[in-house]
C-alpha cells in the first residue's frame, strides 16, 4: 500500500502542475496585456495633451486667432495679423518648445534608466552646464555669435560627457560614480561661468543670460531646424536600444548574461542622448529640470514594465509648452521658461534626496 502511493505521488504532482501551468501562463499574459493597454493609453493622453498645448500656444495670448486663421496659416495662406504673430513668433516658438522638451526627456530618461538613478539626468550631472559655459565664453570672450555660438557649445556638450564617462569609468561606470563627478564638473563649470560672466559687457551679459536660464523668446527657424533634425536622426538609435537599456536595469552582469553587448550599448545611448541634450541647448538654451522631471513623471504615470522613452519625451515636450505659456501670460511679469520648470523642478531634486537618505540609500 505504501509503495502504491509513492508512486501515485509523482503523477499526482505532475498532473497537479499540468493544471497549474496553463492558469499561470495565463495570468501573465493578463498582467502584460493590462500593463501594454495602460502604457498606450497614457502615451496616447500625453500625445492630445500636448497637441492640445501645441495649439493653445498658437491661438492665445495678446490677441486671440481663432483655430480657422491658425490652420490657414499654417498651410502657408496669407491672412492679416495672424501671418506675422502666429507664423512669425508663435509657431517656430512652439516648435521649438516640443522639439527641446522632447529632447530633454527623452534624453533624461535614457541616463537615469542606464544608471538606475533618478539624478542621473543631463542637468544634474554637468552635461547641460558644459554648454552653457561653453556658450558664454563664446559670447562673452570670443565675442562669437549666431551659429558659431551653437556649434561651439553642441561640441563642448560632447566633450564635457566624454570627460565625465573617461573619470568614471573603472572595470565599468558605475550609477554612482558617474553621478558625483558629474555633480563636481557642473560646480567647476559653473564656477567659470560666473566668472566669465563678471567680466561681460552689458549687451554680452543679456546675450548670455538666455543660456544660462533656457529662454524661447525670439525664437527663429534657424535655431529650430538643427534641433528638429537632431531628434528626427537620434530619436530612431534610442529607441532600437530600448530593449537593452531595460535590460541594463537588471546590472550589467544580467544585461549581459542575457545577450546585451553592455559597454557597446552604453557608448551608444551617451553618444545620442547628448547629441539631443547638446543641440537642444544650442536652440533653446539648458531649460532647467526637465530631462530631471520628465523621466519620474512618465514612470508614476506608466507603472511598471514597458519602456519610458517615448512617455518621457511627451512629458518634456508638455512641460516645456506649459511652462513657457505659464511664463508668458500667468504672471505679472513675463518669465523665461527656464524660470518657470526650475521652480517646479527644484523642490522635486530636495525631495529625492531627503527621500533618499531616509530609505538608507546612497546618491
Amino acid at each position: 500500500m505504501r509503495e502504491h502511493s509513492l508512486r501515485t505521488a509523482p503523477a499526482e504532482g505532475n498532473r497537479m502542475s499540468a493544471a497549474v501551468r496553463p492558469a499561470l501562463v495565463q495570468a501573465v499574459a493578463r498582467s502584460r496585456r493590462r500593463r501594454a493597454s495602460r502604457r498606450g493609453l497614457v502615451i496616447a493622453t500625453l500625445a492630445v495633451l500636448a497637441v492640445a498645448a501645441f495649439a493653445v500656444t498658437l491661438m492665445a495670448g495678446q490677441t486671440f486667432y481663432p483655430p480657422r486663421d491658425v490652420v490657414r496659416v499654417i498651410l502657408g495662406e496669407q491672412v492679416t495679423g495672424a501671418s506675422f504673430t502666429v507664423g512669425r513668433l508663435r509657431l517656430p516658438r512652439a516648435v521649438l518648445a516640443v522639439v527641446a522638451g522632447f529632447s530633454f526627456g527623452l534624453a533624461g530618461v535614457t541616463f537615469q534608466t542606464m544608471l538606475r538613478n533618478p539624478l542621473a539626468s543631463p542637468d544634474i550631472i554637468g552635461i547641460s552646464s558644459g554648454a552653457s559655459t561653453a556658450a558664454a565664453i563664446a559670447i562673452v570672450s570670443l565675442s562669437l555669435g549666431g551659429a558659431q555660438v551653437s556649434i561651439f557649445a553642441i561640441v563642448s556638450a560632447l566633450v564635457i560627457a566624454l570627460l565625465v564617462y573617461t573619470l568614471a569609468f573603472r572595470d565599468g561606470v558605475a550609477g554612482t560614480r558617474l553621478i558625483l563627478i558629474g555633480i563636481g564638473i557642473a560646480a567647476i563649470l559653473d564656477s567659470i561661468t560666473s566668472y566669465v560672466l563678471s567680466r561681460a559687457a552689458e549687451w554680452d551679459l543679456q546675450e548670455a543670460m538666455r543660456w544660462l536660464t533656457g529662454s524661447l523668446n525670439g525664437t527663429a527657424w534657424e535655431q529650430v531646424l538643427p534641433a528638429l533634425v537632431a531628434l528626427v536622426v537620434l530619436t530612431p538609435v534610442l529607441l532600437s536600444r530600448a530593449r537593452d537599456l531595460s535590460a541594463m536595469q537588471l546590472g550589467d552582469d544580467t544585461a549581459s548574461a542575457l545577450g546585451v553587448r553592455v559597454e557597446r550599448t552604453r557608448i551608444t545611448v551617451i553618444v545620442a542622448a547628448v547629441g539631443l541634450i547638446a543641440f537642444a541647448t544650442a536652440a533653446a538654451g539648458p531649460i532647467a529640470f526637465v530631462a530631471f522631471l520628465s523621466g519620474p513623471i512618465a514612470a508614476r504615470l506608466v507603472g511598471a514594465g514597458g519602456s519610458l522613452l517615448v512617455p518621457a519625451g511627451l512629458v518634456g515636450a508638455l512641460l516645456v509648452l506649459a511652462a513657457d505659456f505659464a511664463g508668458q501670460f500667468a504672471f505679472d511679469t513675463r518669465f523665461p521658461v527656464g524660470v518657470v520648470t526650475g521652480v517646479l523642478g527644484a523642490p522635486y531634486l530636495v525631495y529625492l534626496i531627503v527621500r533618499t537618505h531616509r530609505a538608507g540609500g546612497s546618491l
